[in-house]
């Protein structure tokens, strides 16, 4: 086979490829020099792009002023949750629909499959109705059989029973209304329908019930999957914005992400943007540290098929 050198094509490739890295890289480049800055030299246009000597204590006033402590920790938590969750419900659910016979199993994968078209942000009201009251259906349930009435006549005087159990200002909150994952029980049930149907037969002839056949094989070879939904949905946990800022009021329970505004300078106070440059960069650093930890796994995950 012929491989046809194409020096100009590649010029214009790594071109591209210089500028997107620029691109992305240059405001990660802009917040970790404005976080080494202090007050006077950040508030001058245009400010310096040399590094300067108040890294430590910008992180340490952006720590104390912004409670990161606390944030950093609901929001591993929560990350945390999200990524156990979401990994645990598609795998059972990829599970049933590859290797389960019932009725409407297409069915069920096309509802499930659908669901890539509904984010959170669509469907966040209905959501947060039900995370402000979970029995909420089932109490419009009780009124509708007039079963109040009923409790009343057993007990020999009037009782109102209100069915009333609420998420909000909760790491369950936080965490349970995002665990289902689409995307995750797709890419579950491709890898199921990769693995040779003989593994699954001779594993019937060892007597091996399905749960045993799941633990022993499936699991052992959906290690590198695994892997790199973990960091996909690590990061796509803890920089939820949206959500942690509707369910939490409580400020112990407010997410790294959702506090970062607190650093935020406004017109009536100095410009601190070092302050909220290094907060930034305190926050950044755990999901990228997942990606450089697991980032041999994440790209074993998606490039290479175990057997």
């Amino acid at each position: 086979m012929m491989v046809e050198k194409t020096p100009k094509l590649d010029l214009f490739t790594y071109g591209a490829l210089i500028l997107g890295i620029i691109a992305v890289g240059f405001p990660i480049l802009y917040a970790i020099i404005a976080a080494t800055l202090s007050l006077e030299e950040v508030s001058r246009v245009p400010m310096s792009m040399i590094p300067g000597d108040q890294l430590f204590n910008n992180l340490h006033q952006a720590w104390t002023q912004g409670d990161l402590g606390t944030q950093l920790y609901n929001s591993f938590i929560m990350a945390s949750g999200i990524t156990l969750g979401k990994i645990i419900v598609s795998l059972f659910g990829a599970f049933s629909i590859v290797y389960f016979d019932y009725r409407l199993r297409s069915v069920a994968f096309a509802a499930v499959f659908c669901t890539l078209m509904l984010p959170v942000e669509v469907r966040i009201l209905p959501t947060y109705e039900m995370a402000a009251n979970l029995f909420g259906p089932l109490q419009g349930i009780w009124d509708a059989l007039g079963l109040n009435s009923i409790v009343s006549w057993f007990a020999g005087h009037d009782i109102e029973v209100n069915l009333d159990f609420s998420l909000l200002d909760s790491y369950a909150g936080l965490i349970l209304p995002l665990t289902a994952s689409a995307t995750c029980t797709f890419l579950f049930r491709q890898f199921f329908l990769t693995i040779p149907e003989e593994l699954c037969e001779a594993a019937k002839m060892d007597g091996a019930s399905p749960m045993t056949f799941f633990w022993r094989i499936l699991l052992p070879l959906s290690k590198t999957n695994i892997a790199a939904l973990v960091v996909i949905e690590f990061v796509y946990g803890w920089n939820q914005y949206l959500w942690p800022l509707l369910i939490t009021t409580d400020p112990k329970m407010t997410t790294a992400v959702i506090g970062l505004k607190s650093l935020l300078p406004s017109p009536e106070d100095p410009p601190d943007w070092h302050i909220a440059m290094a907060g930034a960069l305190i926050v950044m650093l755990p999901p990228v540290l997942v990606v450089i930890f697991m980032q041999r796994w994440f790209v074993k995950g998606l490039v290479e098929r175990e057997k």
